[in-house]
């Protein structure tokens, strides 16, 4: 994903550009338009201090970069294509090994933090990572130190004085930066020792681009954990440049985007584990002020942020067998979803001068569809199959082979499916320009509410009429309660507290109810189908029918209450 990456080694500074001024909020960039790569930093140039840290020359702080990058998985067939491919005459090879710290308890593994530090030859590096204010930027600083062994011991006092300061103290449960690692009883949790084979990418109109093919492995505990990745970062130019580049590599070789770092995955393997719970969608903090193509990307990052997470894991063919391998399944078609959701409501050429492709939404609904196949089937066994035995059916084989088992980590792994990721990641990095006058265009809260109220009122219909739908209409009933439920909870920051939790308490009571009709016509589809090679078959038919005669009056008053329901804009 375009996050900040590791620091590339061969010298401080590398790659960095002067922003306007040499100072300022100019700083130094990632190239025109893009965010600052050095926060706080009164000049560009680095100058030497103790320790051979990278130093601002007035403030004397070390440097907190964000870098733009993307992280691959490389498939054990592609390889040596790969290897081929990056390891030109221009290539350089190194040994990279790290040792990451942290406190007995995890703290920094629990704030999704790393403190590392690393041999790269000539000298050792103290990095310190954090996330940023979104999947796709984290924040790193880091010290250069005397090489040689023994390894040097971590010290806090690094950061201090830096962007990164307060992050670290905050992770380790501390008011102030202070003291040095040891007092804070930081300990070797897990070493990586990696194999880079690494060279810059001239691209035209100026833009680098480093590859790196890491293989290795990471250490923990006695487990291990094996690493084959090629990781894409902007030395310097457009991101834009970087996704094409990444999207030939795709096409190419197979690769499929991983969001899980080397910090992450040792964290995990230290605590015994081979994957983070679930991500479950999160609202980004929105504000009335902000411009609605802001906001339309950032709630775009954050169902990026969850697909991407999710999918990770289960592409990952790697990892043992998952308990929780369904609720991964489902919070991703859940990211998805919401994706699709924005895009079709907030992305129309009518509610915002940033162009989304059309075809986007129609290439999500398709691995959603597939996605769902296997949804259908995990839900009928877990629910109504349990049931129907209890009930003692006489035959329940039409929802234990309803269908084939689709392979969930080949969908996500498939180039097509990493292509369209890829094309919406440059979606969410696309500048946006100012409009020529302040007072340009509605607030956010008004732009929101003219979007939200014409599904509202759609909804509202729909439950008034619900008796005399068909099966159809009470689905697209279903998906159009989910399309607001999503909107509202990702636009959380907008609505009154105690209006926005009735809202959305009575859509989640009808989407409940009107998902297990859902599910029950489905069973009864399956076993009418199989009826007629099963007799037995029909027992099933006739329960299910009765189920949904009982379950029809609770969507009914479910919906009732809906409608009774003021929107949380009201």
């Amino acid at each position: 994903m375009l996050a900040l990456g590791e620091r590339r080694p061969g010298g401080p500074g590398r790659g960095l550009q002067r922003g306007p001024g040499g100072c300022g909020e100019g700083g130094v960039g990632l190239g025109k338009g893009h965010r600052p790569m050095i926060e706080r930093c009164h000049r560009a140039t680095p100058v030497p201090r103790a320790e051979s840290a990278v130093v601002c020359s007035l403030c004397a702080k070390g440097l907190s970069v964000v870098e733009i990058e993307l992280k691959f998985q490389v498939p054990a067939g592609a390889e040596a294509a790969v290897r081929r491919a990056v390891g030109t005459a221009q290539a350089r090879q190194q040994r990279l090994r790290a040792r990451y710290l942290d406190t007995p308890d995890h703290r920094l593994a629990r704030s999704r933090a790393a403190l590392r530090l690393r041999d790269e030859g000539a000298h050792w590096v103290q990095t310190f990572k954090a996330e940023g204010d979104n999947p796709m930027q984290r924040l790193e600083h880091e010290v250069e130190l005397p090489g040689g062994e023994p390894p040097p011991d971590p010290d806090l006092a690094r950061h201090a004085n830096t962007p990164a300061a307060e992050a670290l103290a905050r992770a380790l449960g501390m008011t102030v930066l202070a003291g040095d690692g040891r007092a804070q009883g930081l300990a070797l949790h897990f070493e990586t020792d990696i194999q880079r084979l690494s060279r810059v990418v001239r691209l035209p109109g100026g833009t680098r681009v480093e590859l790196a093919f890491d293989v290795g492995v990471i250490r923990a505990g006695g487990r291990e954990w094996p690493v084959c990745e090629l990781e894409f970062e902007l030395v310097q130019g457009e991101p834009a440049d970087l996704l094409a580049l990444a999207q030939r590599w795709v096409e190419r070789h197979g690769l499929w985007l991983d969001v899980r770092s080397k910090a992450e995955r040792g964290h995990l393997l230290a605590a015994g584990r081979w994957a983070s719970p679930p991500a479950r969608g999160a609202a980004p903090p929105l504000r009335n002020s902000q411009r609605p193509e802001r906001a339309l990307q950032a709630l775009m990052r954050a169902a990026l942020g969850q697909v991407l997470a999710n999918a990770a894991v289960l592409a990952d063919a790697g990892l043992p067998a998952l308990d929780e391998r369904d609720e991964y399944l489902r919070q991703c078609r859940i990211g998805l979803r919401r994706l699709r959701t924005v895009l079709r409501v907030l992305a129309s050429p009518e509610a915002t001068r940033l162009r989304a492709d059309p075809a986007w939404e129609a290439a999500l609904a398709e691995v959603f569809r597939r996605l769902g196949l296997q949804r259908d089937q995990d839900a009928l066994a877990q629910g109504l199959l349990p049931a129907l035995q209890a009930a003692g059916a006489p035959w329940t084989g039409a929802l234990q082979t309803s269908a084939a088992e689709v392979d969930v980590g080949a969908e996500l792994r498939d180039p097509g499916f990493t292509r369209l990721l890829i094309a919406l990641l440059a979606f969410v990095q696309t500048p946006v320009s100012a409009p020529q006058e302040a007072s340009a265009g509605p607030t956010l809260r008004r732009w929101m509410r003219a979007a939200l109220a014409p599904l509202h009122k759609q909804v509202r219909r729909d439950a008034k009429a619900y008796a005399t739908l068909d099966e159809a209409a009470r689905h697209r009933l279903r998906k159009r309660i989910k399309r607001l439920r999503y909107l509202l909870e990702m636009s959380a920051s907008l609505w009154p507290a105690k209006a926005l939790a009735r809202h959305l308490a009575a859509l989640r009571q009808a989407q409940d109810a009107l998902g297990s009709e859902h599910d029950q016509v489905l069973a009864q589809a399956l076993f009418t189908g199989a009826a007629a090679q099963e007799p037995r078959a029909w027992w099933a038919v006739g329960w299910l029918q009765a189920a949904r005669q009982t379950q029809v009056p609770q969507c009914a008053q479910a919906l009732q209450a809906l409608r009774r329901t003021d929107p949380a804009w009201d």
